[in-house]
């Protein structure tokens, strides 16, 4: 186990060998890692203050940002369980949240982009029982706290453990409620230290990430990742061609990592901005074509929230064999992967596809209301739902989800095989998959985004792509990627989705 296994060991570790590196960038501030490190412990002293110690569950709603990060490492250098909250929660999602979590501490703004938070919200009560305090942030700003609660806070950071909890995230499959997903400093950090190689992320990076840090995309994405590596985080609260480009230039940023979709987007808008800083490991959008690979040799990298982010990958700027292609690369270091049958549970031989099941020290602790037993396998396994095949050299190839999968005239459809050949066709800049029932039969539904689609001319070229069966007979067009139908952890909704194409269906017949 690292000495630096701990939220508050690693803060003091870099300030201490690299006191006046920018650990954390927005557009109106940047902290240096001394500066994270004497700002997070004031705050933590609030904290302590206010009656949050070891085990306390604080909740936050934040953009990204550096106050975000300052509050995080705050609460966690302490031993208080951070759970980072969607800014995109409706007031009822919000509350069940809240109530699933326990959480008994909330650090909040008061709206951002439209959704206010707090009205309506009490403390005490039969609907929150656990909650027994709420912060605005411009509130707590102004607070500060007296000696005894700074000399306290040393103290509780010394007895936190790698295995004391560290963040509850909420997650969620394409349909139903989200569950919250329990991980301690060990497994936490020790999951994010195993992709840094395949992040491509050391020292000295300049990170870009956009994801929002709710996510465990941008929490150990990005966080967690610049922490470890004593790299330099550059953020912002809401992401605009204009605002990131200026962004990416400015602060000669080396390392784009985020959503495709952005980054072709940057692309069409970049103009004359200077992106030469970029490395490979880049999105491939914004790299000069010739430091870009060809389609498939690189890695996807490939995980959940249960894993704490990706638990397979392989260089991001490196390509694999041929053979592996299209993979997700290799299980990293400390992850047991295995396929069994999804009806039996036995392992399959490689090269055949079942579930994919995960064990090892960096896998979730567990789950909110959950039992182990309803969590693992008898042998510490995790049912990840996923479908996969491991190759004869142990490169992990996605298959899609087993809950997803769907017969059509008794032939098996796998709506990620689908996705990603309606994805190659041009113009086409993003795809989802799921059956649509009707009249007693399920058929092949498709959502894709792009401009200047016709449903003539997806269909033709899906028939140049894909077995007859596999071709979808129900259609939705959007003229972009953000019109699609979302959950409150930003996935796609594929209820909801699925919905819309029966709407379609019944809309034609009239």
């Amino acid at each position: 186990m690292s000495d630096s296994a701990t939220i508050d060991a690693l803060v003091c570790s870099r300030a201490g060998s690299q006191p006046d590196k920018p650990a954390v960038i927005d557009p109106s501030t940047r902290l240096s890692y001394a500066e994270l490190d004497t700002s997070s412990r004031e705050l933590a002293a609030v904290f302590v203050q206010a009656g949050v110690g070891k085990g306390t569950r604080v909740g936050l709603i934040m953009p990204n940002g550096v106050e975000w990060v300052r509050t995080a490492i705050a609460l966690t250098r302490i031993g208080a369980v951070l759970v980072p909250l969607s800014t995109l929660l409706t007031p009822p999602e919000l509350v069940a949240q809240l109530r699933v979590a326990a959480v008994q501490f909330l650090v909040s703004v008061d709206e951002f982009r439209g959704r206010r938070y707090l009205d309506g919200l009490e403390v005490n009560t039969s609907t929150l029982p656990a909650l027994q305090q709420i912060w605005d942030v411009e509130q707590l700003a102004s607070v500060t706290a007296g000696a005894a609660p700074a000399r306290i806070v040393d103290a509780l950071a010394a007895a936190v453990t790698p295995s004391d909890p560290l963040v509850i995230m909420f997650t969620s499959g394409s349909s139903g409620p989200p569950k919250g997903v329990l991980h301690s400093h060990g497994n936490a950090l020790g999951a994010v230290r195993a992709g840094l190689a395949a992040r491509c992320i050391h020292a000295g990076t300049r990170l870009y990430l956009p994801m929002p840090f709710f996510w465990v995309g941008g929490f150990g994405g990005g966080v967690l990742s610049a922490l470890l590596a004593g790299a330099t985080l550059v953020t912002e609260q809401i992401p605009t061609p204009e605002t990131t480009l200026k962004l990416l230039e400015s602060e000669r940023v080396t390392l784009f990592r985020g959503w495709p979709d952005q980054a072709e987007t940057l692309a069409r808008h970049r103009g004359d901005a200077d992106l030469s800083a970029l490395q490979p490991g880049s999105l491939e959008a914004l790299l000069p074509p010739q430091l870009r690979a060809q389609p498939g040799a690189r890695a996807n990298l490939f995980g959940m929230t249960e894993s704490f982010g990706p638990y397979s990958g392989y260089p991001a700027d490196t390509d694999m064999p041929r053979s592996a292609w299209g993979s997700c690369g290799k299980p990293f270091e400390g992850m047991e992967v295995r396929i069994v049958d999804p009806d039996t549970g036995v392992p399959v031989p490689a090269e055949t596809v079942g579930m994919i099941q995960l064990r090892g020290p960096h896998m979730l602790r567990g789950i909110c209301r959950r039992s182990r037993e309803q969590t693992f396998t008898a042998d510490g396994f995790y049912p990840t739902g996923d479908l996969g095949r491991l190759d004869d050299d142990g490169f992990l190839f996605y298959h899609g989800r087993s809950d997803d999968m769907f017969k059509v005239s008794g032939a098996t459809v796998y709506p990620s095989e689908v996705e990603k050949a309606l994805r190659a066709i041009d113009g086409v800049e993003a795809a989802f998959v799921t059956n649509v029932f009707d009249d007693g039969r399920d058929r092949v539904g498709a959502a894709v985004a792009g401009a200047a689609l016709t449903v003539e001319r997806l269909r033709e070229d899906a028939r140049e792509r894909l077995s007859p069966f596999k071709v979808p007979t129900v259609w939705l067009l959007f003229s972009s990627p953000d019109a699609v139908p979302r959950g409150p952890t930003g996935k796609v909704d594929k209820r909801r989705l699925r919905e819309q194409l029966t709407e379609t269906i019944e809309a034609n017949q009239l």
